[in-house]
């Protein structure tokens, strides 16, 4: 019984491939719409999943409970202009110094706030970097050890600052991996000796690859950490930044200079991160820190505070509901596929009426002419559907290259595709296959 069951559903899906090829053009129009829906879901679920991988490297990148101060180059010239005028025009009280953002302010977080676990301060300067002949302009970044670690940063070869190092400022470098193939294509750096601006300074270790996509170190607004040299903080401070310099602008500025004199650093760090311990203390500890910056600083805020990880969450959030709108468009297009399967295919019953008597009435069972026009409607969806999967990952390869937007095809979003073909003609073919085993074989032959 089971083989007869096969070989006559066997026979209907013969007999609905002919069908099929012999009307080939309506067949292509009424799997259209399958081919653009299941296109556009891989392309959307693609584009989806690069942009959640896109923000997840990037939060690996700032560090997920990671805290950022940045300092404020200039202050406000229009609240001094208006609290002038609110004064009469006279200077009542002498404008605040502040000395900006220093090592000293890096220590005091890392002493009085309870909930901080690391901090890194950063000093970058841009220096000429000289080897065996070659120059190149390069990033000079003055760090502690903290930094490696916050940034996710490790060494290919060598070793780490020491203490020693890191407390008398001694001339020694770790290179990123970009700077080694610029300048140690061919030799091994460890012990060489390079000049970064005016200083000789020895390579003590190379960092590993950090492979950072371009849109990527424009949206965090990032350098590329390959093609820095890395030196001790205390280096960057005693060998290339005078002290001097800040005890002369502290004189101009309490002489009544107003702004810092040319050439002068208002201040001694040019990023600060702070690591908190747990995530759900971010913002209660920006805060405080706030807080406590704006007090060291004479209440003058020329610095501000950031926390990245809330700008990634928003900028997540932006692109899932954007994802989700595309992902609604594409559901729209397969159903619209569908009911154009459903029409189609209620046309074609009245069409082949003769067919459909002739079948019934050499003994063809209504089970028959069911499975028959069902293959018809399944058939159509699938070959839609496998149309629709090549058109799908070829467009998403092309936003890849075309646009720059990253795409990944995922081996379960090309199955979610074929159900969703399969399951269209399925449910969308039901209706017309039972219209037309219901038809009456006598009526049929009658108006044929």
């Amino acid at each position: 019984m089971r083989k007869l069951w096969g070989t006559r559903n066997m026979n209907n899906l013969g007999i609905a491939l002919d069908s099929l090829v012999a009307n080939r053009l309506r067949s292509f129009l009424t799997a259209l719409g399958i081919i653009f829906g299941v296109g556009a879901v891989i392309a959307m679920l693609a584009i989806g999943k690069g942009a959640k991988e896109e923000i997840m490297n990037q939060m690996k990148l700032v560090g997920v409970n990671n805290i950022v101060i940045k300092p404020l180059l200039e202050e406000k010239k229009e609240e001094d202009e208006k609290t002038n005028k609110e004064a009469g025009g006279q200077e009542k009280d002498k404008k605040k110094f502040s000395k900006g953002l220093s090592l000293e302010d890096a220590h005091s977080i890392q002493r009085m706030v309870p909930t901080v676990d690391a901090i890194s301060p950063e000093m970058i300067l841009d220096q000429d970097m000289i080897y065996n002949g070659k120059s190149k302009k390069l990033k000079m970044v003055g760090v502690e050890p903290a930094f490696f670690e916050l940034n996710n940063i490790g060494l290919s070869e060598g070793k780490m600052f020491n203490h020693e190092q890191l407390v008398v400022g001694d001339g020694v470098c770790i290179i990123g991996a970009g700077v080694k193939r610029k300048f140690f294509l061919s030799e091994d750096p460890l012990g060489k000796t390079i000049k970064c601006g005016q200083q000789w300074l020895k390579v003590i270790g190379v960092t590993d690859e950090k492979l950072i996509s371009s849109a990527t170190k424009e949206n965090l607004g990032i350098r590329d950490y390959n093609m820095d040299v890395y030196v001790p903080i205390q280096t960057t401070l005693t060998r290339y930044r005078n002290p001097a310099i800040r005890i002369e602008q502290r004189s101009w500025f309490e002489e009544g200079g107003g702004q810092q004199p040319p050439d002068m650093p208002l201040h001694q760090l040019d990023q600060l991160v702070v690591k908190i311990a747990q995530p759900e203390q971010l913002t209660e500890s920006a805060g405080i820190i706030s807080r406590m910056l704006k007090r060291r600083h004479s209440d003058v805020m020329d610095f501000e505070v950031s926390i990245p990880e809330q700008l990634l969450q928003q900028q997540q959030k932006t692109k899932d509901v954007f994802n989700i709108v595309l992902s609604a468009i594409a559901g729209i297009s397969l159903l619209v596929g569908g009911i154009g399967i459903m029409n189609i295919m209620l046309a074609s019953v009245l069409e082949r009426t003769k067919e459909i008597g002739i079948r019934m009435a050499l003994g063809a069972q209504k089970r028959d002419i069911v499975m028959q026009f069902l293959f018809e409607a399944v058939l159509i969806s699938l070959s839609g559907g496998i149309i629709g999967i090549i058109l799908g990952v070829a467009g998403a390869y092309t936003v890849d290259k075309v646009a720059d937007i990253r795409t990944i095809i995922s081996a379960i979003s090309i199955l979610l595709s074929f159900v969703l073909a399969s399951s269209v003609g399925l449910i969308f073919g039901i209706s017309p296959a039972r219209k037309a085993a219901n038809q009456n074989p006598i009526e049929c032959l009658r108006h044929a």
